[in-house]
């Protein structure tokens, strides 16, 4: 098999690539939660941030555009987020329910990987531009399989947390220890994602360089 190399972008214009995507699967869902609990409650605001993911999903589809793997996920956990509030309004329930969500991204994760679809696969394009041809080699294939089994175990061991947490803890601390154990979390398999990819690589002779400015 002839040599393969592969450019990553500068971080400015990984921020660029991506930005767009993280507003559209998660902040504007949130914010418009947030707005519509304000305005009529908190059911109202679960049927319009899910509204919202839709017909995202929807209009991508429409205008012929690629549909981000991170609106999927967004789409398919709040999904589940607002089976859940319909079937009880407890708190316990109401703050469980971004663990149950957890707990299906996992498992989309870890099917995704047996179906021949790598999860991680599709969601690197959303953060990264990557040529097909590159996408394409088998070794990078592997690397992906195996890079969305590591994010499933990370989800699980996040919601595992979470629930503990809420179990164990007052509201307060919860709310606290949640954010920052999340942020943790994600941050040390960012880190050690970004680790593997480089290693892996450079071990198959893939060379990685950066962009120019």
């Amino acid at each position: 098999m002839p040599p393969v190399s592969i450019e990553i972008p500068k971080l400015r214009a990984l921020v660029r690539h991506a930005l767009p995507n993280v507003v559209e699967a998660t902040l504007a869902p949130l914010a418009v939660f947030y707005g519509a609990m304000w305005a009529i409650g908190v059911w109202g605001a679960l049927g319009a941030a899910l509204v919202w993911s839709y017909g995202a999903i929807g209009f991508r589809l429409v205008t012929g555009r690629r549909v981000p793997g991170i609106l999927l996920l967004g789409a398919f956990g709040l999904t589940a987020r607002t089976v859940v509030a319909l079937a009880s309004g407890s708190t316990f329930v109401y703050f469980l329910q971004p663990s149950l969500g957890t707990v299906a991204v996992a498992g989309t994760f870890l099917m995704s990987v047996p179906a021949g679809r790598p999860l991680a696969q599709h969601l690197a394009v959303d953060f990264c531009p990557l040529p097909e041809a590159f996408m394409a080699h088998p070794h990078v294939q592997v690397f992906f399989a195996r890079i969305s089994v590591l994010w499933g175990f990370v989800f699980l061991a996040n919601a595992a947390t979470t629930v503990w947490l809420l179990m164990s803890q007052s509201i307060g601390v919860y709310l606290l220890a949640k954010t920052v154990t999340g942020w943790a979390l994600s941050g040390s398999a960012i880190g050690i994602s970004a680790w593997w990819f480089l290693r892996s690589m450079r071990g198959e002779g893939i060379a990685v360089t950066r962009a120019p400015a």
